[in-house]
């Protein structure tokens, strides 16, 4: 089977194109490069330039640096007055120190506008890292299903460890030979039980207490 043979890149020649849509692309492709280069040429070497193009369809475009005027008028004169140029001069640096001027306002503006950001950043990671760890000390209507769960688990077993250790506590009371002592001693042992009673835990009082 032969295989298909390429031409290879091949060269554009260089003459006037017939159709007319490809006339008008091929201008506004063209021109555009055309400015773009003269923009590149006026900010790496400084120097001052006017083009004035016409498209196939008798229309005026041009591009001039610092302005078309000034470059045009400089041109037809070829002899300008030390006062149009000083005061042409004078214009031109007002007008970059007023670009300086914004652009160091624009990037302080700018570099602000980063630390906010970051800082907003910081701040969110510190209210999570507080959340995720005291989670239990916030709202308890914010609170999810599994967080409420953990809450009631957290709390039975804290009433457990309350209770184990108050009925410790009065065990190890009522074997200390005070707690047989008569008079305000014993007052007191009663005193102990009535509220061990409000709390919701059994006690005798005239004997041993008993635990589970």
């Amino acid at each position: 089977m032969a295989r298909k043979t390429s031409k290879g890149r091949q060269k554009i020649q260089m003459t006037k194109m017939s159709k007319e849509s490809n006339l008008l692309v091929t201008f506004s492709k063209r021109r555009s490069g055309l400015f773009k280069k003269a923009s590149e040429l006026c900010t790496l070497c400084g120097v001052e330039i006017v083009i004035i193009v016409f498209s196939p369809g008798h229309k005026v475009f041009s591009f001039g640096h610092p302005n078309v005027e000034s470059i045009i008028n400089r041109f037809l004169t070829r002899n300008p007055t030390s006062s149009s140029s000083t005061t042409c001069q004078l214009v031109e640096a007002h007008r970059n120190a007023n670009v300086r001027e914004l652009n160091t306002q624009l990037t302080g503006i700018l570099n602000q506008l980063e630390f906010e950001k970051k800082r907003e950043v910081e701040i969110e990671k510190i209210k999570k890292a507080k959340i995720g760890k005291n989670w239990w000390e916030g709202p308890v209507n914010e609170l999810g299903l599994g967080e409420l769960e953990q809450l009631k688990l957290g709390m039975e077993d804290l009433k457990k460890n309350v209770t184990k250790q108050m009925q410790k506590i009065i065990f190890e009371a009522s074997n200390t030979p005070a707690f047989f002592l008569g008079g305000s001693s014993s007052n007191r042992g009663q005193v102990d039980a009535k509220n061990i009673k409000g709390l919701g835990l059994s006690m005798a009082t005239n004997g041993p207490t008993s635990f589970p």
